[in-house]
C-alpha cells in the first residue's frame, strides 16, 4: 500500500539558476538549497517503508521536512524556515499513487519531548490544586459558618459537603485523578501507538529517540505490521540498526556521493555494531 509514489529535489542547475536570478547577496544561507543536491540527492521512490539512512547534516530531517510541506501534511511541533523555503518546496514535485488520507502527520522528536513533558506538567498541576483541596477541605469542615444571604449559598454548599464526606471523596469530587506517568520509553511508544492509525501516510524524525532497544524492535513491528495490515505508508530518518532491519524497508545512504540505495548490512552505521560485537562475542 503507497500514497507517495515518487518525489523529486532541485538538482545543482536548478538551484544555481534560482539563485542567480534573485540576486540578493545580502543573505549568508538559502537553506534548504546546497543541502541536498551536494551528494546529488534528486530523487525518492517509495516503497510502503522508505529510510533516509546517514550521519548528522546529511539532509534526512531537511527532506523530511521538505516532503510534508509539500504534501501538506499533519504536523504539531513547528520548525525553523528560512526566507527561501517556500521557494525551495515549489522547486519539488510529486507523484501520488492515492489520495493522501487527512490523517497523516510527520512525527519528530520534539513532538515526543512535548507529550512526556506536558503529562509531567499537568500531574504537576494537579498535585498543587489537590494540596490546595485538602486545606480548603479543613477550612469548610471546622469553620464557623452561618449563612447571612442569598450570596452565602455557595459556600453553605462547600461547607455541608466537607462535613457530610471524609477528605479523600471530598478532593476526589473536584479533581480529576493523575494521568498515569510511564518511563520515557513506555511514554514514548505510547503516543506512536496513539497518533499511528489506519490507512496513513506517516513521516517519523529518528523515532528510536527516547526508546530503548527492546522498545526499538516492538516499534519495528508495530510499524511492519501497520505498513503490511493497515494500509500505512513511512518514510523514516533513523540511525537504529533495528529499524534499519525492517522486512521490505528500501533505505537510502545519505552519505554516499551520488546517494545510493543500499541493504541494511551495508551501511556504516550497522556495520559498526557488528564489528563491535564480533570483537567481543567470546564474553557472551
Amino acid at each position: 500500500m503507497g500514497y507517495l509514489n515518487l518525489f523529486t529535489f532541485p538538482n545543482e542547475d536548478m538551484e544555481f539558476d534560482f539563485i542567480i536570478k534573485i540576486k540578493r547577496t545580502c543573505y549568508d544561507s538559502f537553506y534548504p538549497f546546497k543541502i541536498l543536491s551536494r551528494h546529488g540527492f534528486e530523487r525518492i521512490d517509495f516503497e510502503p517503508i522508505t529510510i533516509l539512512y546517514g550521519g548528522n547534516g546529511s539532509g534526512k530531517s531537511t527532506a523530511l521536512n521538505v516532503i510534508a510541506e509539500k504534501t501538506g501534511i499533519n504536523r504539531d511541533s513547528i520548525y525553523n524556515k528560512s526566507n527561501f523555503y517556500s521557494d525551495y518546496v515549489k522547486m519539488c514535485d510529486m507523484q501520488l499513487e492515492e489520495e493522501i488520507p487527512e490523517n497523516s502527520r510527520i512525527i519528530t522528536s520534539d513532538d515526543v519531548f512535548d507529550y512526556m513533558l506536558n503529562i509531567r506538567c499537568l500531574n504537576e498541576g494537579i498535585d498543587q490544586k489537590r494540596e490546595n483541596l485538602f486545606g480548603e477541605y479543613l477550612d469548610a469542615k471546622y469553620s464557623h459558618f452561618q449563612m447571612k444571604s442569598i450570596a452565602d449559598y455557595e459556600q453553605l454548599k462547600k461547607v455541608n459537603l466537607a462535613r457530610s464526606k471524609t477528605q479523600s471523596r471530598f478532593v476526589r469530587n473536584k479533581l480529576m485523578d493523575n494521568v498515569r506517568e510511564y518511563s520515557n520509553g513506555e511514554s514514548a511508544f505510547l503516543y506512536f501507538t496513539q497518533k499511528i492509525s489506519e490507512n496513513g501516510l506517516y513521516i517519523l524524525d529518528e523515532p528510536e529517540n527516547s526508546l530503548s532497544p527492546k522498545r526499538q524492535m516492538e516499534l519495528m513491528e508495530f510499524i511492519e505490521d501497520s505498513a503490511r495490515f493497515s494500509g500505512c505508508q513511512f518514510i523514516i530518518s533513523t540511525h537504529s540498526p533495528f529499524l534499519l532491519a525492517m522486512q521490505g524497508a528500501k533505505i537510502y545512504d545519505l552519505d554516499e556521493n551520488p546517494v545510493d540505495v543500499k541493504r541494511w548490512t551495508e551501511l556504516e552505521n550497522v556495520r559498526t555494531y557488528y564489528e563491535f560485537f564480533k570483537r567481543y562475542k567470546n564474553e557472551f
